[in-house]
């Protein structure tokens, strides 16, 4: 049986610094840009090309499962189910390899190449590789994480109004946070553009520059997930302009999802059934544990990832704004096509398939709706 201390690891970081133009530190959009044009390449069809029905898949348990995941505590079910050892045990004689991603479309990215076979990752990318492969090249199989996601700034910002001009960060380009600042911006008035550019000036940087960026003075806000909006707010002054709950109906919004690539689901799929095991236990985990554990738990892997764990006043403000559910909210999936659709990282389509949840309901022995995008 696997154990997670001898789990493969790699930190994949997406985003770097550039020289300011303007007041805009064009910080990884072009890599952005180059990674949501590759978002849909590098996937399976399931017809040959002289338009002849493929040859029946036969399926075994994979000898590897290649997991990607983020730094984040909005990904609490990955580091749980990773450093307590509840995924590799479902796995059994199949070996648990994990890489660690700063944003969605470079997770994408490896995904459709087949770098890695599943992922935790935001709702957007995931939407937006579907969107480019015709419905080709992944399945939403779980949901993760709700809530969590904060527009922080700084203290003398005080409403919208003051954003013109003002320099504001997500963490990439066409990941859910940078869909979801563009789409707000957009409701209160304010033109931006993939590049950057606009009314606000949007620079997609990596989590950890932008609290060092926004430390020095060189941004005015950003977008963010937990546990870098409490950063941010803790150890930088920001002070919260938009708590994305409150966009909301109910203040439900998806944060993480689980999703895997289509190709690999087909022929692996005892795979996933026993990945999907291990999420439901590490979701179930994190639900009835005690907030000091849950702490103490993501602190250990977050100090292995990410060089050093969060204080004891971060981690305690995260987790208090995330709920951890299985449940993708898949009512949600239209409105966050649209939000991309009118960010300009996503074209208008028909995402009907984009989830398959038969295998979660067969675990977890209930049903969880697609909304009428896909299998449940």
């Amino acid at each position: 049986m696997s154990s997670p201390q001898d789990n493969s690891s790699t930190r994949i970081v997406a985003g770097e610094s550039a020289k300011p133009k303007h007041r805009a530190l064009k910080i990884g959009i072009a890599a952005g840009v180059a990674l949501l044009i590759g978002a849909g390449a590098a996937v399976a069809s399931v017809v040959s090309n002289n338009n002849q029905a493929a040859p029946a898949v036969t399926t075994s348990p994979a000898a590897e499962l290649k997991l990607g995941y983020f730094s984040n505590v909005t990904h609490g079910p990955a580091l749980v189910g990773t450093s307590k050892g509840f995924i590799a045990k479902e796995l059994g004689s199949t070996k648990l390899s994990t890489q660690v991603f700063n944003a969605g479309p470079a997770a994408i990215e490896a995904l459709n190449a087949g770098a890695i076979d599943a992922t935790y990752i935001g709702p957007n990318p995931a939407i937006n590789s579907f969107v480019k492969s015709n419905g080709e090249s992944i399945s939403i199989i779980a949901g993760a994480a709700a809530g969590g996601a904060q527009l922080v700034v700084k203290p003398e910002i005080t409403s919208a109004a003051d954003l013109k001009g003002k320099v504001v960060a997500s963490p990439q380009l066409g990941g859910t946070q940078d869909v979801a600042l563009r789409a707000w911006l957009g409701d209160q008035g304010y033109k931006t553009n993939p590049d950057g550019s606009g009314d606000v000036t949007i620079n997609p940087t990596e989590n950890a520059q932008t609290l060092k960026l926004f430390q020095d003075g060189k941004l005015d806000g950003a977008w963010l997930p937990e546990p870098w909006a409490s950063r941010l707010v803790l150890e930088a002054g920001a002070k919260v302009l938009v708590d994305e709950k409150d966009l909301w109906e109910k203040g439900d919004f998806t944060t993480t999802i689980l999703i895997v690539n289509k190709k690999f689901a087909a022929e692996h799929p005892e795979t996933v059934k026993a990945l999907l095991k291990g999420h439901v236990e590490s979701v179930n985990w994190l639900n009835s544990a005690s907030a000091e554990e849950k702490a103490t738990t993501i602190n250990a892997v977050l100090k292995d990832t990410a060089g050093k764990p969060l204080p004891a006043n971060v981690i305690d403000r995260a987790l208090q704004n995330i709920k951890f559910t299985t449940d993708p909210l898949a009512g949600t999936y239209k409105k966050l096509l649209q939000d991309g659709v009118d960010a300009g990282t996503t074209k208008t389509a028909d995402i009907n398939g984009i989830f398959d949840l038969r295998t979660l309901n067969e675990v977890e022995g209930k049903k969880t709706s697609a909304a009428g995008l896909g299998q449940e």
